[in-house]
């Protein structure tokens, strides 16, 4: 989905953080000037963790020794590997209503909707930021968010896990919450998650921007 007001990207493979990093920093950059439009980046990275501005050493174990960058966004220890959805949102708040908290709320939002169109029941969880599932009589984190506001430019957004190696999250505190355990589309039994949870994503857009408002 490309048009004159959002441009709709996805990457193929897997794209190294640190080049995402540089290209979301510039484009964002680009967005604030008016020189390119909005853009959603869906892509997938190596394995890695990320470190947030609040981000507590004591949280991060890495038995495997995976490498460890520092992300600007808000939030603290996350994981980001094959067979995970990352998506980064860099909207202009300027034109959408300078409000961040609405905005973390509209992706939720927007988040939900696409796995429900799934038939995944997702929701959120009241004080803990993120996505949410019911699985195997607990609370189980599907999805992540972690945003940075500059200039009123979004950037960073979310993370989905469709079918990544689970495992690696027991190398950190994921976002600080230890008493829940994480797990994917796969994990509940969702086939073909990868190419439908792109699709609901796509389908989903238009709404999450009324949903932001503005013009």
């Amino acid at each position: 989905m490309n048009s004159p007001e959002i441009e709709w990207l996805c990457s193929p493979g897997l794209t190294p953080y640190p080049e995402a990093l540089a290209e979301m920093e510039r484009r964002a950059g680009a967005i604030q000037a008016g020189s390119e439009p909005e853009l959603v980046w869906l892509l997938e990275h190596p394995p890695l963790y990320t470190a947030g501005t609040s981000a507590d050493p004591a949280e991060l174990f890495n038995p495997e020794n995976l490498p460890v960058y520092e992300a600007g966004r808000g939030g603290r220890y996350t994981y980001h590997g094959p067979g995970q959805r990352v998506g980064y949102v860099m909207l202009d708040l300027n034109r959408r209503g300078r409000d961040v908290r609405h905005f973390v709320h509209s992706l939720e939002g927007w988040l939900i909707t696409a796995l429900g169109e799934l038939g995944v029941d997702a929701y959120r969880a009241p004080g803990r930021i993120g996505i949410w599932v019911d699985h195997l009589g607990t609370e189980a984190k599907i999805g992540a968010i972690g945003v940075r506001v500059r200039r009123w430019v979004t950037m960073h957004g979310f993370s989905v896990n469709v079918s990544p190696e689970l495992s690696h999250f027991s190398g950190i505190v994921p976002c600080g919450i230890a008493e829940f355990p994480v797990t994917s589309l796969g994990q509940l039994g969702v086939g073909q998650a990868d190419i439908g949870f792109d699709l609901a994503l796509e389908h989903g857009l238009g709404s999450f921007l009324s949903a932001l408002g503005g013009d």
